[in-house]
Parts: C-alpha cells; sequence; structure tokens
C-alpha cells in the first residue's frame, strides 16, 4: 500500500493519503483547506485515482479540503458517518461499512464522545484515530455534543480491542509525535492508562482548555462539506 502522512502546521493536523499501487485507487482522510494545493499536487505526481475524501468528524480547528479537492477529482466521493450531520456528503457512513480501493480497504468503526459522528478507519495494522484517541491524549469533550462517558467506551471498547501492534495514526499531535499504537495507549495514555470511567470523565470535565480559534468559521464550513461561500450563506 502506498502511504503518505501530510501535515499542516498552523492547527497541527495530520492527512493521511493511502492508495494501491496497482490499481491506483487512492483515498485521503481529513484534507485541509490550505493545504489542498499540496495535495492536489502530490496526488497527480503519484498518478492516482482520487476515490474517496473522508472526514474523521466534523472540525472545529480547520476547514476540511473537500469541496475544492472535488474540482481537480469531481469523480471522487465525500464521505461522513451519518450523525456528523453533513448532508453535503455523498456517502453516509455508517459502523461497520467497509471504505474500498484497489485491493485494500477500510473499515468504519464508529468511535463519538469527542463529537456525535466520529469514526476512526481501520485497515490492517493500522487505524486513523481523527481526535478521538490521540497519542498520550485524546479529543476534548467540552463543545460539539462532547460526551467523555461515550468517548471512554468508544476508545475501550473499539480501538483498544484491535491488535496491541496496530500503529495509531491521530487526526492531531502537538509535541512531534508522528504515530503510536494500541499497547502504547493502553499502556502510558495518562488519561486512560489503568483509569475507570469515572475518573476519566473527572480528568475530562477539568481540562479548562480554551476553545479551538477557528471554531466560528470552520464547524459552519465543515458541515456544507468545506464550500465556503455556501457557509457563510
Amino acid at each position: 500500500m502506498l502511504f503518505r502522512q501530510l501535515y499542516d502546521q498552523e492547527t497541527s493536523t495530520y492527512t493521511y493519503l493511502l492508495a494501491d499501487e496497482d490499481s491506483k485507487e487512492a483515498v485521503i482522510i481529513d484534507s485541509v483547506l490550505e493545504q489542498v494545493e499540496r495535495d492536489q499536487k502530490l496526488i497527480k505526481e503519484l498518478q492516482l485515482n482520487l476515490k474517496y475524501i473522508l472526514e474523521t468528524h466534523v472540525h472545529a480547528d480547520h476547514i476540511t479540503g473537500a469541496t475544492e479537492l472535488k474540482k481537480s477529482f469531481p469523480n471522487a466521493k465525500t464521505i461522513v458517518h451519518s450523525k456528523g450531520g453533513v448532508e453535503c456528503a455523498d456517502i453516509h457512513s455508517t459502523d461497520g461499512m467497509e471504505i474500498k480501493f484497489g485491493k485494500y480497504y477500510l473499515k468504519v468503526l464508529s468511535t463519538p464522545g469527542h463529537t456525535n459522528g466520529c469514526v476512526s478507519y481501520y485497515t490492517e495494522g493500522m487505524v486513523f484515530t481523527g481526535d478521538a484517541l490521540l497519542i498520550r491524549g485524546c479529543g476534548r469533550t467540552d463543545f460539539q455534543q462532547g460526551d467523555p462517558s461515550k468517548l471512554y467506551d468508544s476508545i475501550t471498547q473499539k480501538i483498544f480491542t484491535l491488535p496491541d501492534n496496530t500503529l495509531v495514526y491521530p487526526g492531531h499531535d502537538y509535541k512531534g509525535f508522528t504515530c503510536s499504537s494500541v499497547w502504547e495507549e493502553k499502556k502510558y495514555n495518562p488519561r486512560l492508562a489503568n483509569k475507570t470511567k469515572d475518573e476519566f470523565i473527572l480528568i475530562m470535565n477539568n481540562l479548562n482548555l480554551p476553545y479551538p480559534k477557528k471554531i466560528q468559521e470552520s464547524v459552519p464550513a465543515n458541515l456544507k462539506c468545506g464550500n465556503i461561500k455556501l457557509s457563510d450563506a
């Protein structure tokens, strides 16, 4: 499998490009509007056929590049979870759904808690966790339908039940890490390792973090698939 991990410095967001090297079918996970030109160029240089534009959830810290990417790749289909509230998505995913590209697939794991529509995407040896599970952290639960009880269940029952050697690729990182593993996070994640659900809820309810800088513009735009003009209407 062809795999690229891409990064947006301003919002510390990871975008992932995966492709079948034989069929050239590709998917992109969590694109960023300001990085669309970079992503378009890479996809064309690698001579890929972008089949799907995937979101792990409705982001509050950046605007998706989905609408702009479709201008260059009009056959690509956008996929957002059915509980994400994104009516303009071409496909609304559900738990257990398989997204196929060439001989590979990503399995949709519904992992709500950061938002109602959060998903992780699993393929053998890799899981893309969005903002549900971060490296030595997790997504916050104090806005956008956040629910620490749901998030605890999502992580412990969906992500932590994957094989220990599964590599964890998060939606963000703020400390210079690029990936982790299920085993590492079960053992060393300070919010989750050896923590009961009640302890986790207490931690999450007392983070007292400022809201993301771009939340007022990002959420409305992402509910419109990143179409800024429609979000301003």
